[in-house]
């Protein structure tokens, strides 16, 4: 099995240890809360994920969405930038195009790293583009909340994180932030599972 797969095997176990209904299955049913989320739905979301697609995506290395591409990346993740000033450019040795339509599929995650009011079309255009490029997730990053958005992608069938980085997810629950010092919000006994780029790279799997 390959680091990778090893990597979200860590993220179904992670949901499953959590004993809960599925996440995904109660966003159908009932709003989602919005203010927290269950480790449950981060990893199921970040386990069946394969393709994420960077809305707002810089070629600044000291700018938060590089490194969390480059993160990404080096997680295994598949990471299209999208931004118009840079189409055709490449950011991380990844082909930037001018937006989401433009996009080959598939594409797992919408990751807005825009405003807030602008998550709102970034939102409608992902709920447009979901039957043709697969979206599941539209993911709004630190900072960027829209409770409308949320709404209306949950109302066309699609999961919502707001408020987080799956830079950030992952790394919390992967156990790696714990090499920084960072509280990551929960006790295991299990080792860790690495990438084997050393002791302080870890990955964390699910369910492919």
């Amino acid at each position: 099995m390959c680091k990778w797969a090893s990597a979200r095997a860590r993220l179904r176990e992670v949901a499953y240890n959590a004993r809960l209904p599925s996440d995904a299955k109660l966003a159908n049913t009932r709003a989602m809360d919005h203010a927290s989320y269950t480790d449950a739905y981060i990893a199921g979301i970040l386990g069946g994920a394969r393709t994420i697609a960077m809305i707002g995506a810089s070629a600044t290395p000291n700018r938060p969405s590089y490194f969390a591409m480059k993160y990404l990346l080096g997680k295994g993740f598949s990471v299209v930038p999208v931004n118009p000033g840079l189409a055709g450019k490449e950011i991380l040795g990844q082909r930037v195009y001018a937006s989401l339509a433009a996009v080959p599929p598939p594409v797992d995650i919408v990751d807005i790293f825009r405003s807030s009011a602008a998550a709102l079309e970034v939102t409608r255009e992902a709920i447009r583009l979901k039957d043709r490029l697969g979206i599941k997730v539209v993911w709004m990053q630190l900072g960027v909340r829209n409770a409308e958005a949320a709404a209306e992608a949950e109302a066309a069938g699609l999961q919502v994180v707001m408020n987080r980085c799956p830079k950030i997810e992952y790394g919390r629950l992967s156990g790696e932030l714990g090499w920084a010092g960072v509280n990551a919000g929960a006790i295991s006994s299990k080792r860790p599972l690495l990438s084997g780029r050393g002791v302080q790279s870890h990955v964390i799997a699910g369910k492919r």
